[in-house]
């Protein structure tokens, strides 16, 4: 779509350069009177200039939507001039207004997303950490301690912060269309928070831009079509205070040392499974992790709120594991898949893949 976009771009620019052609070259002195002189003339040949260089920031991820807009704003003045030769030019002008719009508001959101993610991972400790040995996980059932050894987290330092990087499939109902996206996502682990953003195609040349959050036991979720018009705001709820606990205790399957943080405590179910209780600001959540005999994991359920209004029950949330991948010398679940299991049926929402994981770093991407 971005190509698509820039070939508009250019196109459109270069139906600008009949105005210049139209004052510089025309001959015919009453096509000259109607508006296209050789002073309006030189707008119309530095208009096509703007959207030909913007058509280019496009391309290369600058940020293009002021001189977009400054384009546009000049082009529409132009084509009013000129009114009955180029009138049809408004429509594209309003194609590249509203996604200029919608880039402009994806932008702002992105740097809020940014600043919080650079919050929770300031005064975080990542160098001289201490290695991981066996006699560090002892304590754990017997098969939480299979997995970390397993994992590869032995002998490596623990894990104080996560960033990565995924994409993935996903839909909002069990019937409607399956949306890709891609997402970002920043841990800190000594003090249990994340942030995650995501980008999904929901529609041509615009996105859903998502949040969710979880600070200082605290969860958020925003949802915005194009960056602009706000589809979900939800905060000061403790049941998506409750849901964003759950998430982070699923996830810690991508940095396993996690299970040796002081708020997890853990139970032994059986031979191949563990609960797992997050305690944090007075507030706990709970969780099965199953194994296989090899200490790889299986699947991660819980009971946990679907949606946060009033009406929202606890139902079974289930992460079902399909592919292990090592990154940095660790072994994690890349590949899975995300299942409400309700009464009505099944309820495979979400499809992702990890495709990029770094440990102890507290940059942004």
């Amino acid at each position: 779509m971005k190509s698509a976009f820039s070939f508009i771009l250019i196109i459109h620019g270069l139906i600008h350069l009949i105005g210049y052609v139209k004052a510089f070259f025309e001959t015919d002195i009453s096509k000259q009177l109607v508006g296209v002189s050789k002073p309006i003339g030189s707008i119309w040949l530095v208009t096509f200039i703007m959207f030909i260089v913007v058509s280019i920031q496009v391309q290369t991820g600058k940020k293009w939507f002021y001189l977009g807009l400054i384009a546009v704003l000049v082009s529409q003045i132009l084509i009013i001039l000129a009114w009955s030769d180029a009138k049809f030019g408004t429509i594209i002008n309003i194609v590249i207004l509203l996604v200029s719009i919608s880039a402009f508001a994806s932008d702002k959101f992105d740097a809020l997303v940014e600043k919080e993610s650079k919050q929770i991972l300031q005064n975080i400790k990542t160098k001289n950490l201490p290695i991981i040995s066996e006699n560090d996980i002892v304590h754990l059932p017997q098969i939480v301690q299979k997995w970390i050894i397993n994992s590869g987290s032995i002998g490596n330092p623990i894990v104080q912060s996560v960033r990565l990087k995924q994409i993935g499939n996903m839909r909002t109902k069990p019937n409607s269309k399956w949306m890709p996206f891609e997402a970002t996502q920043y841990f800190n682990v000594e003090n249990p928070s994340f942030v995650w953003q995501t980008k999904v195609a929901a529609l041509p040349l615009i996105n859903i831009h998502g949040r969710d959050k979880l600070k200082d036991g605290k969860g958020e979720m925003l949802i915005k079509l194009a960056g602009l018009l706000p589809l979900v705001k939800a905060s000061d709820n403790p049941k998506i205070d409750s849901s964003a606990m759950h998430r982070y205790l699923a996830e810690i399957c991508w940095f396993p040392s996690a299970a040796l943080s002081n708020y997890l405590s853990w139970e032994i179910i059986n031979f191949n499974a563990a609960k797992a209780t997050f305690t944090y600001k007075d507030q706990s959540v709970s969780g099965i992790f199953s194994f296989n005999d090899k200490g790889d994991l299986i699947t991660f359920e819980a009971k946990r709120y679907y949606g946060g209004s009033e009406n929202s029950k606890l139902e079974k949330w289930q992460i079902t594991v399909e592919a292990y991948r090592v990154f940095h010398h660790i072994k994690i679940p890349y590949k899975s898949n995300v299942t409400w299991k309700l009464k009505e049926g099944d309820f495979n929402w979400l499809n992702l893949e990890v495709v990029a994981i770094d440990y102890n770093s507290t940059e942004i991407y």
